[in-house]
């Protein structure tokens, strides 16, 4: 709780995967990037930045004295409660502060006093850490049974702080000494530090090639332009594309690998400090996640490649390739419209509604709110981060929302994603004290992907003809590869590097790439001839900034196999499912993220939810072989 979780952490719930930088965009009179009804009003949070830095320096001044309160919880259940409210309080502020300043950092990334004012709060975080680093151990030194007198004493003690001191009491095998601990949060800044140096890497220092198209075009291959550029529907530029950005990157693979291995070392450090078999079980024990979850699901997707091998040779037959597929042709829409779709801001909002319908009146009217609010910085302006995300946490404000808005379907995918995390916000919220409001990735990402799923049915049902129903058919068998087995696959990774290292063997640059190679060549089917893997290609672990966030992207995977799940159940059964799903948001951080999952009917342990997601992966392949069959 006085710690920043997963959501704050990254200060935002964001489908950006790679780093971020400043946007290019270029701003005109006729702009709505200069329209105020299109960007956020920070002035719910703090009116001037002067009054930002009034709190702050408060606040700073009262964090400075919160050692003084070491040896009084156990006092009485009432001294208990007083000093824990007084940190939770604390944490509150803070994360209104930190708001404030990465959003405002967001609005231009070259503006110094933005970004000083962010790590202004970042240091700010750091020193809560240091002076609460007493607790736990205060805590556990009280024991278990005192704890659980002082909660019968004290209603509001126990509905407010049960679920955190149990927490603390079950971590008690995993926490050190006060002065330990201390030094723990006081290295946190340190241990943090090769995110940062990948990301200068990767967004500043890394050189960018220059390449010509087929057409003409002239390209400076940053990673913006990558993803623009890879999906070419020719395919030699894609390869061009391929070959350019890979060789660019495979030049400072050393220089990757000891950034990437300096993480691994600091996430098995830490987890060999607090006495943790291995880094995961460290890494899932926060959210009391069984270790069992996150092999079931890279045992699904090994045993589900058959169906992803399916839809790669549909790719290679509708791209009309007769040699190899190649892993250059794996981003090139399968299906063109024959228009690209675009869509306004408000037909957003309209599709927006339409689409989240189905979870009932509760849902749509916390949608309405927000769009009717002054919550979204909506297109791309000089300086501001590329990207989406959503923050919501400021607990007694209200969320906000960044977006680079194009006016395409990606844009309105993305949008519908993130008021998935925003409405979610919302409900936990409003159900929950700040306390049990704050939620896991691992149920977060389940109520946004959720919302992609049936963006993606609504499409099509509402496609006028067969050429559109195709293009977003092959829109969604992308959102399963994607999100589902290469996230399966960049876990398996994760996993294989870090046993590298638990096992006291050497790893680097070189050595990533030949685990990388391995997993691509199975996933995309090498052996089965379906997909040949250039080694040259192998690099692209190093791309992956979500590597440097522990063993995170697998609860993406689960998230859509999750959402498979319920979504397919609100179809079935309509009212009780879709109040299992609400419930599910409703419950914040109340629970654990298994436990509130079994409750609304899914155990991730199993294989039932993966299999509802190949169901749904296999019906769209089908649906496509019956289209395609008309005239």
């Amino acid at each position: 709780m006085f710690s920043l979780k997963a959501r704050l952490a990254a200060f935002a719930i964001s489908v950006a995967v790679a780093p971020q930088a400043a946007s290019a965009a270029t701003g005109s009179a006729a702009d709505p990037a200069d329209d105020p009804a299109y960007m956020w009003d920070l002035g719910d949070l703090y009116p001037t930045p002067d009054a930002w830095r009034a709190e702050y320096n408060r606040l700073q001044k009262e964090i400075s004295n919160f050692e003084s309160y070491k040896g009084t919880l156990g006092q009485s259940a009432a001294e208990m409660l007083a000093v824990l409210d007084r940190f939770s309080d604390a944490r509150k502020t803070l994360n209104r502060l930190a708001v404030y300043a990465m959003l405002k950092a967001d609005e231009n990334v070259k503006i110094a006093a933005n970004q000083e004012r962010a790590q202004s709060a970042r240091t700010l975080d750091t020193l809560l850490q240091a002076k609460t680093a007493w607790l736990s151990p205060e805590v556990l030194a009280i024991g278990a049974e005192k704890v659980h007198a002082f909660e019968h004493q004290s209603p509001e003690l126990k509905k407010r702080f049960g679920f955190f001191l149990g927490d603390i009491l079950r971590a008690g095998p995993h926490t050190l000494g006060v002065e330990a601990e201390g030094v723990l949060a006081e290295a946190g800044t340190v241990l943090g530090q090769p995110d940062n140096i990948f990301s200068q890497l990767a967004s500043g220092e890394l050189p960018r090639p220059e390449i010509t198209l087929s057409d003409g075009t002239k390209v400076t291959l940053d990673q913006a332009a990558y993803e623009k550029y890879r999906q070419r529907p020719n395919r030699d530029d894609r390869k061009l594309v391929f070959d350019a950005f890979w060789a660019g990157f495979g030049k400072f693979q050393g220089t990757f690998g000891a950034t990437l291995t300096t993480q691994v070392l600091a996430e098995v450090f830490q987890a060999r400090a607090r006495h943790f078999p291995d880094s995961l079980s460290a890494a899932t024990f926060a959210d009391n996640m069984p270790v069992s979850v996150y092999r079931t699901l890279v045992s699904q997707a090994n045993a589900n490649l058959p169906t992803l091998y399916r839809y790669l040779n549909l790719r290679k037959k509708e791209l009309g390739i007769t040699d190899s597929l190649a892993y250059y042709d794996l981003y090139a829409p399968i299906f063109d419209p024959p228009q690209p779709p675009k869509y306004s801001v408000d037909e957003s909002k309209r599709i927006a509604r339409e689409v989240t319908a189905i979870y009932g009146p509760e849902y749509t009217a916390f949608l309405d709110k927000g769009f009717a609010g002054r919550w979204m910085n909506l297109f791309p302006h000089p300086g501001k981060a590329d990207g989406a995300y959503m923050n919501g946490a400021a607990y007694d404000v209200h969320p906000y929302l960044l977006f680079n808005n194009h006016d395409d379907y990606e844009s309105l995918s993305t949008f519908v994603h993130e008021w998935g995390h925003a409405v979610h916000s919302l409900l936990a919220n409003k159900a929950q004290p700040f306390e049990t409001a704050d939620y896991s990735t691992f149920i977060a990402e389940t109520a946004s992907i959720a919302n992609e799923l049936l963006l993606n049915d609504y499409m099509v049902a509402h496609s006028p003809g067969k050429a559109e129903k195709l293009y977003f058919l092959g829109r969604s068998l992308e959102l399963i590869r994607t999100t589902f087995f290469r996230q399966t696959m960049f876990a398996e990774f994760q996993l294989a590097i870090h046993d590298v290292v638990e096992k006291g063997d050497a790893l680097s640059g070189e050595r990533m790439t030949e685990i990388y190679c391995g997993l691509l060549r199975k996933y995309y089917g090498d052996a089965e001839g379906v997909t040949k893997i250039d080694p040259h290609y192998c690099l692209e672990w190093a791309y992956i900034l979500h590597f440097y966030y522990g063993f995170y992207v697998y609860q993406y995977a689960t998230s859509i196999a999750g959402a498979a799940q319920l979504t397919d159940a609100i179809a079935r059964e309509g009212a009780p499912a879709r109040d299992r799903f609400i419930a599910m948001l409703k419950a914040g951080g109340s629970d654990y993220p298994y436990e509130i999952y079994k409750k609304a009917g899914i155990d991730m342990a199993t294989a039932e939810p993966y299999a509802a997601l190949m169901a749904r992966m296999n019906a769209i392949m089908d649906r496509i072989d019956v289209l395609q069959r008309e005239k």
